[in-house]
């Protein structure tokens, strides 16, 4: 029989979508699940965008540029210049989601073996790019004890070698929620300058900022032009995960002429999902406002009734919509799997994602799970009761 690849051997499985066939088989028993372990937003896409695809005259759905539209990449351009970043259509180029858009940017900037620095826990999923493109993730531990805030600037000048290509945050952050501060990304930019390597920054959830706080992006920092690449999304930001549109933005002239001959190599970002993301960028601001103040009310609500669990520990979300609890538990993996096959309130139960599977340090987060709150706020209620129901069971 012909033999698999060592890389693929080794493609990490995604920790939020595992636990699939269990979801699929307690459904089949009749059990009802409220899944808090999907980042997928039950807020309505704009009806801007969803009319643009309707009512569109296309005859031929042709191969768009390479790089997208341009009409599209100036109308990105013109919503970076409303958050203070100034960028021109030629910064940007649109991938098929904000997946491949730093596949895209690793692919560019690093080769088999180097190394890319990242403070955990991370987006699962970084993993897995790192390992598709054959680069090693060198974390640096980020703790719930202060809020997953960025680690010290000395733990990550231990970390960096002569093969050392760049440094990775996702800001807001995914799965934790935190939002860097302006000074902690001044800190970064200073060690990538002294080290001369990339910055790369996921902002995908950039509207999605609590408490009176603000963005600070890693391309509204003087100095970085050279260093900074941007990865984002229309996903989460109009509620339009299945268009698969995101882009990759930077003002370093090499690295996007480098990404380039990546993004011909798959011929073009999808037509039909150009034309609903462009008309989703005339989306009125009250659609943001209204979205956030409901993602805020829900992080509130879940926090408050998360705190009341004995012996949960419980960060504190101040962007995108996610935080991570530690529970009074060994393994999260075994207990998210319990939840599916063995318990449920009146024939319902919860799913979570464990949060190993978002750190490269083995034995790290194995009683963490991370929880996404995109559900409604009785929802949300009812799965932290479920979930206090399932503690106590557990225990015994």
């Amino acid at each position: 029989m012909p033999s698999i690849s060592r890389r693929g051997e080794t493609m990490p499985e995604s920790p939020i979508r595992k636990l699939v066939p269990f979801a699929e088989a307690a459904i089949k028993r009749g059990i009802k699940i409220i899944h808090l372990n999907i980042g997928q937003p039950d807020i309505k896409t704009p009806k801007v965008a969803l009319d643009a695809v309707k009512n569109n005259t296309l005859e031929v759905l042709a191969y768009s540029r390479t790089e997208g539209s341009e009409t599209y990449r100036e109308k990105i351009a013109g919503y970076y210049a409303k958050n203070n970043i100034q960028v021109n259509a030629d910064n940007i180029i649109v991938t098929t989601g904000g997946s491949e858009a730093l596949s895209f940017a690793l692919g560019s900037i690093a080769d088999n073996e180097d190394e890319i620095i990242i403070p955990e826990p991370f987006y699962a999923n970084y993993n897995g790019f790192a390992n598709a493109s054959g680069i090693k993730v060198v974390p640096v531990v980020s703790n719930i004890e202060n809020n997953f805030a960025l680690p010290p600037i000395d733990e990550f000048e231990k970390l960096i070698t002569p093969r050392t290509k760049a440094i990775l945050i996702c800001n807001p952050g995914n799965p934790t929620g935190y939002l860097y501060t302006r000074e902690e990304i001044k800190k970064l930019a200073t060690i990538v300058k002294e080290h001369n390597l990339f910055l790369i920054a996921d902002e995908v959830y950039r509207e999605f900022i609590y408490g009176g706080r603000e963005h600070y992006s890693i391309l509204q920092e003087e100095g970085l032009e050279e260093h900074a690449i941007i990865i984002d999304s229309v996903s989460k930001r109009y509620s339009m995960c299945g268009a698969r549109i995101g882009y990759l933005v930077t003002k370093n002239k090499e690295v996007i002429k480098t990404a380039l001959k990546f993004a011909q190599a798959r011929l073009s970002p999808p037509t039909y999902a150009q034309i609903a993301s462009e008309a989703a960028l005339d989306t009125p601001q009250s659609y943001f406002d209204d979205v956030k103040k409901e993602y805020e009310e829900r992080r509130n609500i879940l926090l408050s009734e998360l705190n009341k669990l004995d012996g949960v520990v419980v960060a504190q979300p101040q962007g995108a919509f996610y935080c991570i609890a530690q529970l009074p538990i060994d393994n999260a993996d075994v207990f998210a799997q319990w939840l599916l096959e063995d318990f449920n309130v009146n024939g319902e139960t919860v799913m979570v994602a464990p949060a190993a599977g978002f750190y490269a340090t083995k034995g790290l987060g194995t009683n963490q799970i991370r929880i996404a709150y995109v559900l409604e706020k009785e929802d949300l209620k009812r799965a932290v009761h479920i979930l206090r129901e399932a503690l106590k069971v557990y225990a015994r």
